[in-house]
């Protein structure tokens, strides 16, 4: 019947994104600021990434500290904290298994991410499992949900849609312009939230994924 693929996206989904940032925040502005920041920073990444220029995601993680330390009236003395942290933020522990049994049962994985060819390297090392394929904004020169990621996937996999599910916990940046291109989708909701349009399948963690990818396409 062909091959299975699931895409991934990385931070947030596989890589336990707030967590990195949220720590790098707390040693350079303090806990009791770290949770506001941590939501100022996501209001202002998707405006860094939409810029006529494409910039590397270091420089975004760079600007995005530079604008909350101008914010907060703060010196900043490490502008490339995050960067710098990134390639050491944790997996989610559940993840490593999942993505094992998906391989064991016969699915090709990828990941498509908005992030640089260096950072992708370091964290696919860190969740010490094999992708068949991974796409990074630095060399697609889109930032999603841009549909470049996926243009790049079917034209370097010529995966059937039919037999093709993109896995994630961003609304904003995957599960909307995922199903805008009619694909099938699993929605990773960890932070509770309500998606519009609804997903395929929503699961808290990647615990129960092998047996929900096998549900929307057969082996």
């Amino acid at each position: 019947m062909g091959e299975r693929w699931a895409t991934f996206d990385c931070y947030g989904t596989l890589i336990d994104w707030n967590a990195g940032i949220r720590g790098e925040l707390v040693r350079v502005f303090g806990p009791e600021k770290a949770p506001r920041l941590l939501e100022r920073y996501h209001e202002l990444e998707p405006g860094l990434q939409a810029g006529d220029d494409h910039l590397p995601y270091r420089r975004v993680l760079e600007l995005g500290l530079r604008q909350i330390a101008d914010e907060e009236g703060a010196d900043l003395h490490e502008p490339d904290a995050l960067a710098r942290s990134l390639p050491h933020w944790p997996a989610f522990p559940e993840v490593p298994v999942a993505l094992t049994e998906l391989r064991r049962r016969g699915w090709r994985t990828a990941i498509l991410s908005n992030t640089d060819r260096d950072f992708i390297d370091a964290s696919i090392e860190h969740i010490g499992v094999t992708f068949d394929l991974a796409l990074v904004a630095e060399e697609i020169g889109s930032y999603k949900p841009a549909q470049g990621h996926w243009r790049s996937f079917f034209e370097q996999t010529a995966a059937d849609r039919d037999r093709h599910v993109h896995v994630a916990a961003s609304l904003f940046h995957d599960v909307r312009p995922a199903r805008d291109l009619g694909l099938n989708v699993v929605w990773i909701n960890r932070l509770g939230e309500i998606a519009d349009p609804p997903p395929d399948r929503e699961l808290p963690d990647l615990g129960p994924l092998p047996g929900a990818l096998d549900e929307l396409v057969a082996a």
